[in-house]
């Protein structure tokens, strides 16, 4: 980073030396800039990819895009805790003053709604799968009647993770996804189904939480001059499609071990931790696997064939 001099001896002296780190400090960032709008177009691909498949065009992005920035604005860059003004946040986004007037004014879109809506499932899907009152020993959900009293039972499920939400709204949501059937009266969590066969919303809400959890850690790290995050990849080209089979099959065993462990030793927690006080956090781990053609990665990524 380009710093200018030091405030306490600037004098006139110096405003012709200022002028040059100024621009200098400008052509570096422009620089950086090109650089980064060069990646940002690698990562804006996939996303693109998404949105036209849902219909949306670009009008609509530009849209959104002004609002997300109106947002980040006020929520990350005041200054000694002070929300910034309509000024100052039309000078941080290029964003028109009286568009921001009309953004700040809007109400919630319902993206935090769905985002509960989605967690609460996950958590109640998640007990299901870790509790020992719902599960047996080798950790396999119990088939549940729908009510039991003081015994466990999906109602008690429901209300040990929220009582704010009717465990029938649940379990027509766990239904519909084909995440749970009625067999000779009980309930059955089919875990065979868990992944990839939920409802398009789900699958969207699910979406923007894990991509957007992974952005915001690779954000923080990108941003920061020591990392918080754990953030690693293994990767290799020019492989053959059964070499990849294979280490694709590896990567999901291990994957699912390691979530499954996981989600058993957080699970307990929770349990043990609910009536601490002091404050609260939330966590995500994600994994993920990705393989395509060796040609085509050149390719999306403007790079030349070697």
């Amino acid at each position: 980073m380009t710093h200018g001099p030091d405030n306490s001896s600037f004098g006139v002296e110096k405003i012709s030396t200022w002028h040059y780190c100024l621009s200098m400090t400008g052509a570096h960032q422009t620089r950086a800039s090109d650089a980064f709008l060069r990646v940002l177009r690698g990562l804006l691909r996939p996303l693109v990819r998404t949105m036209i498949a849902r219909g949306l065009t670009a009008p609509v992005i530009y849209a959104l895009l002004k609002r997300v920035y109106v947002e980040v604005a006020q929520e990350s860059f005041g200054l000694d805790g002070t929300p910034p003004t309509d000024s100052r946040i039309a000078l941080l986004t290029g964003v028109h003053r009286k568009d921001i007037r009309t953004i700040r004014a809007e109400t919630d879109d319902g993206t935090a709604d769905a985002r509960r809506k989605s967690a609460l499932l996950a958590t109640v899907i998640g007990q299901w799968m870790t509790h020992p009152d719902f599960s047996d020993a080798t950790g396999a959900p119990l088939p549940l009647p729908r009510t039991s009293g003081d015994a466990p039972g999906f109602e008690r499920l429901v209300q040990s993770v929220s009582k704010d939400v009717r465990p029938r709204t649940v379990l027509d949501e766990l239904q519909r996804g084909g995440l749970v059937t009625v067999r000779q009266g009980l309930l059955h969590l089919d875990t065979g189904t868990i992944v990839g066969t939920a409802s398009s919303a789900e699958k969207e809400a699910f979406f923007g939480a894990n991509v957007g959890d992974h952005l915001a850690a690779a954000t923080e790290n990108l941003l920061s001059d020591t990392p918080p995050f754990f953030e690693r990849s293994v990767f290799y080209n020019q492989m053959t499609p059964d070499a990849v089979d294979e280490i694709e099959a590896q990567a999901r065993a291990g994957s699912q071990a390691l979530l499954e462990d996981l989600n058993r030793n957080s699970s307990t927690a929770h349990r043990r931790d609910r009536d601490a006080t002091g404050p609260r956090q939330r966590y995500r781990l994600g994994i993920y696997f990705y393989r395509e053609d060796a040609e085509k990665s050149v390719e999306e990524q403007g790079g030349e064939k070697t």
